[in-house]
């Protein structure tokens, strides 16, 4: 992800900011997912995703789909 853009993108819901999630992470995340054990913020399945921004706190995570971020508050997903 382009640094510049990482510095401005920010979690919609607090405003805290974002780093990029390490692959062994998103695998990790992705495996919770597969086992139906992660929901996004508004209530649905998590599906697996390529990779992912992660809150500040750790506590949320947006993935990336095509290269792009999903920064809408229900998409978020808890981790």
């Amino acid at each position: 992800m382009d640094k510049d853009l990482l510095e401005i993108l920010a979690c919609p819901l607090t405003k805290q900011p974002l780093r990029e999630a390490s692959a062994a992470e998103v695998a990790a995340w992705n495996e919770r997912v597969r086992a139906g054990k992660l929901k996004t913020s508004g209530g649905k399945p998590a599906e697996p995703f390529e990779a992912a921004l992660v809150r500040q706190d750790g506590k949320v995570v947006y993935a990336i789909r095509d290269r792009i971020p999903v920064l809408l508050p229900d998409e978020g997903i808890a981790v």
